[in-house]
């Protein structure tokens, strides 16, 4: 773990001068003095380098510049769908003359966000990474977007993802699975493993995710990265291809705290969060029964180890379980999902005039998104009945979260910790079994079962880099705090970063 030095301003206007400079031969050829040009940019934060375009210290261009140099380098990681360089260039162009004009500029002013491909955009097509809606374009950008762009951020492009988000490998059959940057033979994650990956390699300081059952926090704990699951509905999620709207939330995939906390300023509104929470004395509860009754062995180290450093700093673990938490979840997570996949997505097909019936969005789906939906949507074993559904929205639903708001009142607590996944990254293509201890074990239950209560649980959730394995593999953490509790746990997320510091990032 390290905690790397702020580039300084100095360094800040040396990059910017340099890159003005050569920027058009960095852009053609990735030589070994255009990697070292680069690099000090493509490291920096969303906040330091928005700051840096905001007083003229960078400009835009140079720095969308250096960013999709960065993605050329990248490119074996497969982590864009849709990648227009020359649409970013001119508009970081046009970020350039408005700073220069005078006129207010916004709190993303000139940074390039990749947005994972089930959000809507009007200039790039929405593919959901399925082959029928390769060539949709949508009427109009989704709620989020048009407020990314409202704050001056630039769409860098649409990113690879599990196809119809209906998975958590990213290894997509319609347009390539896409590769973890710490190690290309494994996976990043999903269903949002294009963003994951485009951010651990430093290809763009925030991008854009999308969680239903663990998208945004399973790509982030598999790249080493942050990413914040809000509490359900605090961002807008219209316009993003669903699952199910009563799990269905968009979110941001960062390297650093302090970028989660800039995107929730402004997809809210409400005052950044830029003071960590004091440390010493700070409850988490630690769920054994659940949470790690059965953890790859180095998961376990790493996550111990973590944990030791907490205490050293003062945090206050306790020791508590959610009761029959295994329960709820069994009688809630699948029989909502299932049930309600296919209407929404006759819903959104009709509602965004995409040109595509559910029929053909199903004929032309890869062979395992197939397999998939006809034994957990369509009619086959696992497929729930309207009677399971309703009795898991109406009784099992609130039964859990009751449960869930009496765990953190009943002992005091802020937040609980846990390890995200089971797991690290196992090879591509592990989608059905994978290994774990030596033993072949199913691969969903072992990346499913640590995610699923916050997601079906509205729990805000933080995920927080502990360290690698011994195999060089990302592990780590997450944070979920009560309902409605995000700016506590965000300032929670901050104390607990600047304790375990952060990964070393992966070669590109």
């Amino acid at each position: 773990m390290t905690n790397k030095p702020k580039t300084s301003r100095r360094e800040f206007l040396f990059w910017s001068a340099a890159l003005a400079s050569g920027a058009a031969a960095c852009g053609r050829t990735e030589t070994e003095s255009g990697a070292a040009m680069t690099s000090p940019l493509t490291d920096l934060s969303a906040t330091d380098a928005v700051a840096a375009m905001r007083q003229g210290e960078m400009t835009a261009e140079v720095y969308a510049s250096a960013l999709l140099n960065r993605c050329k380098a990248g490119k074996h990681l497969n982590a864009f769908i849709s990648f227009e360089p020359e649409r970013v260039l001119q508009a970081a162009r046009a970020a350039d003359k408005k700073r220069t004009s005078g006129a207010a500029l916004g709190s993303l002013h000139g940074l390039p966000i990749p947005v994972k491909d089930s959000v809507n955009t009007k200039d790039y097509p929405t593919t959901g990474g399925t082959t029928a809606l390769k060539n949709f374009f949508p009427a109009e950008d989704a709620e989020l977007v048009t407020t990314l762009k409202r704050a001056g951020a630039i769409v860098l492009g649409k990113t690879n993802i599990h196809e119809l988000s209906f998975g958590w490998t990213s290894n997509n059959q319609a347009f390539g699975a896409v590769h973890n940057p710490y190690d290309t033979s494994r996976i990043p994650g999903g269903s949002s493993g294009g963003t994951a990956a485009a951010i651990a390699a430093r290809m763009a300081p925030i991008g854009i995710a999308e969680d239903t059952q663990g998208s945004i926090r399973v790509p982030a704990a598999m790249c080493g990265i942050y990413g914040f699951r809000p509490s359900q509905n605090r961002y807008p999620n219209q316009g993003v291809i669903p699952i199910t709207p009563l799990f269905d939330q968009v979110g941001p995939l960062t390297r650093n705290v302090a970028d989660l906390a800039l995107f929730d300023h402004v997809m809210t509104g409400e005052p950044i969060v830029d003071t960590a929470a004091p440390i010493a004395g700070l409850r988490l509860g630690v769920p054994r029964e659940y949470f790690y009754g059965m953890l790859d062995s180095e998961v376990e180290r790493v996550t111990n180890e973590a944990l030791k450093k907490l205490v050293d700093a003062g945090v206050v673990l306790v020791e508590a379980d959610v009761p029959d938490l295994g329960k709820l979840i069994s009688l809630t997570t699948d029989a909502i999902q299932g049930y309600h996949v296919k209407p929404m997505l006759i819903k959104y097909l009709e509602e965004f005039d995409t040109g595509v019936t559910f029929d053909q969005l199903m004929e032309q789906a890869s062979p395992d998104i197939k397999a998939a939906f006809d034994l957990y949507v369509l009619g086959g074993a696992a497929t729930p009945t309207e009677r399971d559904f309703i009795a898991a929205r109406d009784e099992h639903l609130p039964a859990l979260r009751k449960t869930l708001t009496d765990y953190y009142r009943d002992n005091y607590l802020a937040a609980m910790i846990f390890p995200a996944t089971q797991i690290a990254a196992p090879p591509i293509g592990h989608d059905e079994e994978t290994m774990m201890n030596g033993k072949t074990v199913p691969f969903a239950p072992v990346i499913s079962r640590n995610i699923s209560p916050g997601s079906t649980g509205s729990l805000p959730g933080i995920i927080v880099p502990a360290d690698l394995s011994n195999e060089g593999l990302p592990v780590c953490l997450e944070l979920d705090g009560p309902t409605d509790s995000d700016r506590a746990l965000l300032g929670i997320g901050l104390a607990i970063e600047s304790a375990l510091g952060h990964l070393p990032p992966p070669a590109i």
